[in-house]
């Protein structure tokens, strides 16, 4: 039985605090921990399939051009070689996120360095490796390719624009004023576990192990990308070891690995190199972006301007949403936003964790610390004098606002300093020590879901959706809100997820799984409710459900009569999406030392304050505030993309020359969970933590460094070289 639910009005009626089994909103370990830490817990590539052969995908070495001729007879030579497969299907997969088709482009053409052209399968992965590598492939190359997006008339993005008053006069008539470019280097997403898949084919369907993270989109892309119906094929991804947005999309290992299986009839495994990871799956645009803040004499906003240049492939859709959170985030009558895209022959720019935000909200915060320092008040109170009663842009009301409180609760737990603040006060030995604040914001989306929850016989549950966990904790939180409603040890409860076997859940991506399969389990929990109320003769609002009792003494399995109850819920959100602005805030503080030597750059501690509705996990929300705050370390000081200017091929792509912050970066961590209900985010009262906790940290650092030693740094990361040459002599 399917029971849906279209949210048009905010859910008021607070039905989860008023369970009483107190199992929501608690902290409980993952239940899928010891799986993961005893290395029981299988993720793509480690599937036991009998008889599979191993797959090497083989990469192009020009910029732009096309494959003349691929010597495969050498190859095929070779011992244990199985095939050597060309196919204009491993070089173009859908757009991330979509069904949509990859831009057209000839089966023989290359666009960027890196991209698939071949795959090669042997018995053993060595095998396959050594015959990828010796693969004889001749190119025409066209030397002319654009790799610097500087150099390109670059296209504006109509979409993201906004025009309204006069920034110009603004910035003229401004007590204060601010002008200022900042430039961000592209990130890789770098997730530990590869990219991997194990295919198999038996003639008539299709069954694909991968390392993906939106199930309900990345089948239909699969069967695009084969000319399959959807129901011949199966995708299980039980386990993600990490997506940060690379694995949204189907990429070219489940194309290869199915293409090779459906060939070959035996099962191939593909797993990509890192240095593959690196080169071919995703990056984040680096971006230019200009900030042009007025204000009047105490500080508030009278103008402001964010302007962003960011690049892609040709043909490619996405643009990195640089303007994303400030559309909204600080009130001026008079504002001014654009986006360009240059097209230049770099891998495909998708979304990374955070996508806008992460980069964005760094320039965009440190270019409020420039203002504050002009007005000469508090930053704290800079921004607290400019946070808008509505959406400046959309005259929305918000779903709820809690910046101010984040603000005001994480300098609390900080111990921030509000006396006048000046560069160089702080000196221990040849360190300068200072602090600095940012704000944090973050778009709050929902998305269609649907799960099925059935409660057995024997008083147990199970719950069955292909979403997805990619560390983030869905397991668990799913048995919580399952056993909050139906009165149950999460213990007796089953959470099957990542296969397409089950109901569509809405993906892994976008902060919105959380609270759009918990509205979809608790619209079943919900219909389950009233079957049990009508059987204990009482109403859905009477049902007292503890320890699989009632509040009568009955129990479950009494109620239950030897049958099990099972009802499909799907959730979608209705007329609420266009009533409110939703999103997420924060607040960030850091006290960091420079050295007045070197240009070193270490941080002492770090404190994160973040609302976000309901909580439904304090230990999983909070890894995801540390995990989110590790990432902005590694924006503000180590992370970025080098490619080469010559032809555009990433130059450090690996881990070893890719520097993700490591354990000894990262210092003490204070996360303060600024709860409330936000009827309006979903049904359960919930928004998206997962990406929240990177929006705009790289920035507390940057005011910091400033504050330490007075280097006002205009390009992240924030090197020693780069500190050096801003400090003042």
């Amino acid at each position: 039985m399917s029971v849906s639910f279209r949210q048009d009005e905010p859910a008021t009626d607070n039905r989860l605090d008023q369970m009483g089994q107190g199992v929501l909103g608690k902290p409980h370990p993952r239940i899928e921990g010891l799986a993961k830490v005893t290395g029981t817990a299988p993720y793509a590539a480690e599937y036991p399939v009998a008889n599979c052969a191993e797959g090497v995908l083989v990469t192009a070495t020009i910029t732009r051009g096309d494959v003349v001729r691929i010597d495969t007879d050498h190859a095929l030579a070779l011992p244990g070689v199985l095939a050597v497969i060309e196919d204009a299907r491993l070089t173009t997969r859908p757009a991330q996120g979509t069904a949509d088709k990859a831009p057209a482009q000839s089966p023989r053409q290359v666009c960027y360095w890196g991209q698939p052209i071949a795959l090669v399968v042997a018995e053993r992965f060595e095998q396959a490796r050594d015959a990828a590598r010796r693969l004889q492939v001749e190119y025409r190359a066209d030397p002319d390719a654009p790799v610097d997006p500087a150099a390109v008339d670059a296209e504006a993005q109509t979409d993201d624009a906004v025009s309204r008053g006069d920034l110009a006069q603004a910035m003229r008539e401004a007590t204060h004023s601010v002008d200022v470019t900042y430039t961000t280097q592209g990130h890789a997403s770098a997730a530990m576990e590869p990219h991997a898949a194990i295919a198999e084919w038996d003639g008539e369907r299709l069954t694909v192990h991968a390392s993906l993270q939106m199930l309900n989109y990345n089948i239909s892309e699969l069967a695009d990308a084969l000319d399959l119906d959807e129901d011949r094929i199966r995708l299980v991804s039980r386990y993600v070891g990490g997506g940060f947005g690379s694995k949204l999309g189907i990429s070219q290992d489940v194309v290869a690995a199915s293409i090779a299986a459906m060939q070959l009839g035996r099962p191939v495994r593909v797993v990509l190199s890192r240095q593959q990871v690196f080169q071919g799956i995703m990056r984040r645009s680096e971006t230019t972006q200009r900030l042009r803040l007025a204000a009047d004499a105490t500080g508030r906003l009278i103008g402001f301007g964010h302007h962003a240049l960011v690049s892609n492939l040709p043909g490619e859709a996405f643009a990195e949403p640089v303007l994303q959170s400030s559309h909204f985030l600080y009130a001026a009558e008079n504002r001014e936003l654009s986006l360009d895209l240059a097209r230049i022959h770099r891998m495909t720019a998708g979304s990374v964790r955070a996508p806008g935000e992460a980069v964005g909200m760094p320039a965009l915060e440190a270019a409020m610390d420039i203002l504050a320092e002009k007005v000469g008040i508090d930053p704290v109170e800079l921004r607290l004098r400019n946070i808008p009663a509505r959406d400046p842009e959309k005259d929305l009301p918000f779903s709820s606002h809690t910046l101010a409180e984040c603000l005001n609760k994480g300098a609390e737990a900080f111990g921030w300093d509000r006396s006048p603040r000046r560069p160089r006060q702080t000196r221990d030995g040849e360190w300068w020590i200072g602090t600095g604040v940012a704000s944090a914001a973050r778009v709050h989306n929902v998305q269609a879901a649907t799960a099925r929850v059935t409660l057995k016989r024997d008083g147990t549950a199970r719950v069955e959706t292909d979403m997805t966990d990619i560390g983030t904790g869905t397991y668990t939180i799913l048995a919580q809100l399952v056993g909050e409603m139906l009165g149950l040890d999460p213990a007796d409860i089953l959470v099957d997820l990542g296969d397409t076997r089950h109901p569509r859940g809405p993906g892994s991506g976008g902060s919105w799984g959380a609270a759009s399969i918990g509205s979809a389990v608790y619209v079943a929990c919900q219909a389950i409710r009233e079957d049990l109320a009508s059987r204990a003769g009482v109403s859905e609002r009477e049902l007292q459900l503890t320890r699989g009792r009632t509040a009568s003494g009955q129990s479950l399995t009494d109620l239950l009569s030897g049958a099990d109850i099972v009802r499909e819920g799907h959730y979608e959100p209705g007329k609420i999406e266009d009533a409110f602005t939703a999103a997420g805030f924060g607040a960030f503080f850091a006290q960091v030392r420079v050295n007045r030597f070197t240009g070193e750059t270490r941080i002492d501690r770090m404190t994160g304050a973040f609302g976000f509705g309901r909580v439904l996990n304090p230990t999983t929300a909070r890894s995801q505030c540390l995990g989110g705050i590790t990432w902005s370390i590694g924006v503000a000081l180590t992370e970025a993309l080098a490619f080469d200017p010559r032809d555009g091929h990433l130059v450090n792509c690996d881990l070893a020359e890719y520097h993700v912050p490591v354990h000894r970066d990262i210092p003490d961590i204070d996360v303060v969970l600024v709860e409330e209900r936000d009827a309006a985010a979903s049904l359960i009262q919930a928004k998206g933590i997962g990406e929240l906790g990177m929006c705009g940290g790289a920035a507390a650092i940057a005011n910091a460094v400033y504050h330490a030693c007075g280097a006002r740094v205009l390009a992240f990361p924030m090197t020693p070289d780069r500190i050096l040459a801003a400090m003042p002599d």
